[in-house]
Order: structure tokens, then C-alpha cells, then sequence
């Protein structure tokens, strides 16, 4: 018997239990994980809220994690016993002490990267790593919009972009975190709820809009990240933590001749080569420093519920991690 949360109703941080599960050996192709930490994302809010659809009730929450194989599935090659791994999308199922896992959805974790910094990068640095390199690729020159440039993903964005040559504009909740995203890169950050993030991103760029949006608040900026952008900029909508925006006619998009895409990390890392690729290049921007993660909040797995009311109540920045 191993420990994990699971959910058996959908609701609020409080449908998440901390209770004994049984869990196997594992099978061909598979392999055994002792989670040293564990990321926690947004999107494991929308899975609890029933924004985003889960197979079956009860299920265990979690999509992110790094640590160590403790055994392998029958003739496994590549893996072994004491490797430090990670692992970032499906299956869902990382808030556990330990977990099942296919082989080939972990990835190595250099030697120099700690395990609770692996969990807290995996996700969000391969999620950043494709919006900008290829969902829409950012070059020197390109003025670009970032929403919650404090939060998790939105650190990385920005620091990333500014890595990359770009004019990076963030919005943000407070003060506080507009000097963390002042000190993350953004070259201009905007506290929007004391000024309107339209006129600002207008007055900022000339009136000529920004290249690209990259937007995971949703129904709140979703309008607006429309208005912001140049003629034939890109809209890149990845979340929707103030609710899922409104529906949107095409004809919106004709007069400046935009484009629009929900992306999802799944499929721009839906083979082995894509995978390890997007995940080398986060690791190896973090062993550089381009990427400074920042782990500015860490619970016990057994604390998940407050983490999640934290996290919905905008009270955390940078990444959140949880400790088996």
C-alpha cells in the first residue's frame, strides 16, 4: 500500500483525499517511480473542477513529477533501477508517493538538477519551450504579451523571451509580483487591475499591437489579448483560469487577419524524439541559467487542499511543489 490523493467527486479543494491505494509491479514497457516532488499546475484544478473531462471517478490528480525507478517492467532496456527521472503529461496519477509509469514518457534528469527543481520545470519549461519555438517561433525583434508573467509557466515565458531577443510585456496581479516579473525579464509590466492592460499595451507599442499574445487567464484577457495584437499577430490561448472565454465568431478575427490556437503540450511532444528534445533544451537552459526557476512554494502531498486554494486564490507565484 502506497499513499496517494484521490478524488472521488468533483468540487473544490476539498474532494481531495489523502488515502491508502494499492499499487503493483510493474508491467512490460513499464516502470516503478518513488516520487521526490511533485508539480502542481492549473490544469490539475480544471480536472477537479470538471473543466477539463476525466475518464473515471475516482481518479488520482497529477501530471508532473521527478523521481527515482525503483524497479523495471520485464525486459526493459534503458531504464534501471536508482535513475533519476521525470515525467510531464499522461498518465495522469503523480499525486502519489509512488506511481506506475510507460518507460517511455520519463525522461533523464541531468545529475546536476535537483528532483523538487526537475518536478517544478518539466511541465511548465517544455509547455514554454513549445510556445515559443514552435507554436509561434519568437525571434529578436517580436514584441510579445504575456498574462500572469508571475505564475509558473509566465516566469518562464518571460525570461525565455527575453533570452530570446523579444520585448516582453507581462500583466500582473500585484505589486509584488510585478518585481518578480520585472526581475524575470519583462521589460514592461502592467498591474491590471489598476489600468487597463489594452490602452497600456497600445500606448507601449505605438499603437502598432504586439506580435503574439500568450494567454492562460482566459475569459477575463481574452477579449482584450484580441485588441492588443498587430495585424496578422498570433492569439495563443493555453488556459483559462478566470473560466473559458466566450465563443468567438471567425469573422472577429478577419479585420486584422489573426490567428487563433489552443495548443496543447500532448501534441507537440506525441513521440519519444519530440520528448526528449523539448525536455533536453529545458534542462539544458536551466543548467546555463537563462531559465531561473522559482520554486517559491513547496507543501506536504498530504496538504494538497490548501495548495489548490492557494494556487485558485492567486496567493502563489513561480512554481508550486508538493513533497511526498
Amino acid at each position: 500500500m502506497i499513499k496517494a490523493i484521490r478524488v472521488h467527486e468533483l468540487g473544490g479543494p476539498e474532494v481531495l483525499k489523502w488515502e491508502d491505494v494499492e499499487l503493483g509491479e510493474p508491467k512490460e514497457g513499464e516502470i516503478r517511480v518513488k516520487n521526490k516532488a511533485i508539480g502542481l499546475n492549473f490544469n490539475d484544478v480544471y480536472f477537479r473542477k470538471g473543466v477539463y473531462r476525466i475518464p473515471t471517478l475516482p481518479y488520482t490528480p497529477g501530471r508532473e513529477a521527478a523521481g527515482v525507478v525503483t524497479a523495471v517492467g520485464p525486459g526493459l532496456t534503458g531504464r534501471q533501477v536508482g535513475d533519476l527521472v521525470a515525467y510531464a503529461g499522461d498518465p495522469m496519477g503523480s499525486y502519489a508517493e509512488e506511481q506506475i509509469l510507460p518507460a517511455n514518457k520519463v525522461v533523464p534528469v541531468p545529475p546536476s538538477i535537483d528532483p523538487i527543481i526537475a518536478a517544478s520545470v518539466i511541465l511548465k519549461g517544455m509547455t514554454a519551450q513549445f510556445l515559443l519555438c514552435r507554436c509561434f517561433k519568437v525571434e529578436p525583434g517580436h514584441t510579445i504579451l504575456v498574462h500572469a508573467a508571475a505564475g509558473g509557466v509566465g516566469s518562464l515565458l518571460s525570461q525565455w523571451a527575453n533570452a530570446l531577443g523579444a520585448t516582453v510585456i507581462g500583466t500582473v496581479s500585484t505589486k509584488e509580483k510585478a518585481v518578480q516579473a520585472k526581475d524575470d525579464g519583462c521589460h514592461h509590466v502592467i498591474i491590471y487591475k489598476e489600468e487597463d492592460f489594452v490602452a497600456r499595451v497600445n500606448k507601449i507599442t505605438s499603437g502598432n499591437g504586439v506580435d503574439v499574445v500568450y494567454d492562460a487567464v482566459g475569459k477575463d484577457t481574452f477579449q482584450g489579448s484580441l485588441a492588443c495584437l498587430k495585424p496578422c499577430g498570433y492569439m495563443v490561448n493555453f488556459g483559462q483560469s478566470s473560466g473559458t472565454p466566450d465563443p468567438l465568431p471567425l469573422s472577429a478575427l478577419s479585420a486584422k487577419s489573426l490567428f487563433l490556437t489552443r495548443p496543447s503540450l500532448m501534441q507537440y511532444t506525441a513521440t519519444r524524439d519530440e520528448l526528449l528534445a523539448t525536455a533536453g533544451e529545458v534542462f539544458a537552459n536551466v543548467e546555463s541559467g537563462i531559465l531561473r526557476v522559482r520554486v517559491n512554494h513547496t507543501y506536504r502531498l498530504s496538504e494538497v487542499a490548501q495548495a489548490h486554494a492557494d494556487l485558485e486564490g492567486r496567493k502563489t507565484t513561480g512554481s508550486v511543489v508538493l513533497i511526498p
